[in-house]
C-alpha cells in the first residue's frame, strides 16, 4: 500500500468512515525526524476519535518554515514511517504554509494540534467548529523536538 494518498482519495474514505459512523480526528506537522515525542502526541490525538489523518507538510514547505536545512528526511520517507504507525490511518501531503485546504476539505470532527498552540491560533480551528466540530490541545512530552534532536546529533551530545 502506497503511504501517501492522494487528497481525492482520503475524501472519499472519509465520506466512507463518516457513514460508518466513525469519528474523524485530523493532525498535522512535518514529523522530520520521529521521536518519542511524536509518537506519544499521535496516540494521544487518535484516542480521541475512531480515524486519524495526517496531514504533512511537503519538502518544500517544510524548507519555508525551517530553513534550507530542512526537512532531513524527504516526504516519502516520513510518509512511510508515519502510515506504519499504528494510530495513523492515512496521511496526506500539503505543500501550502497551511493545512486549511485539507481541513475544510476533510471537515473533521476533532482537530488537534501540540501544546505550543491556543485554540484562536489554530489553523481551521473556526471552520471546524462552525461546521460542529471540536478542536483539541494536546501537551508535548517534554524533552522532545525535531530541532532539539538535530542538536544531539550535530554535537554528539
Amino acid at each position: 500500500m502506497k503511504a501517501l494518498w492522494s487528497l481525492s482519495k482520503a475524501c472519499k474514505q472519509r465520506n466512507i468512515w463518516k457513514e460508518e459512523g466513525l469519528r474523524i480526528v485530523f493532525t498535522n506537522g512535518c514529523f522530520d525526524l520521529l521521536h518519542p515525542g511524536h509518537i506519544t502526541y499521535l496516540q494521544d490525538a487518535k484516542n480521541l476519535g475512531d480515524i486519524l489523518i495526517l496531514g504533512l507538510n511537503d519538502d518544500a514547505s517544510i524548507q519555508r518554515l525551517k530553513g534550507a536545512y530542512r526537512p532531513i528526511n524527504p516526504l516519502h520517507d516520513r510518509a512511510a514511517m508515519l502510515a506504519a504507525l499504528r494510530s495513523v490511518d492515512a496521511v496526506v501531503a500539503f505543500s501550502e504554509d497551511t493545512p486549511l485546504n485539507l481541513i475544510t476539505a476533510l471537515m473533521p470532527d476533532v482537530l488537534v494540534k501540540g501544546g505550543d498552540y491556543t485554540v484562536d491560533s489554530i489553523v481551521g480551528a473556526k471552520e471546524v467548529m462552525q461546521s460542529g466540530g471540536e478542536v483539541q490541545v494536546i501537551s508535548f512530552l517534554d524533552g522532545y523536538s525535531s530541532t532539539r534532536l538535530i542538536q544531539r546529533i550535530q554535537t554528539g551530545v
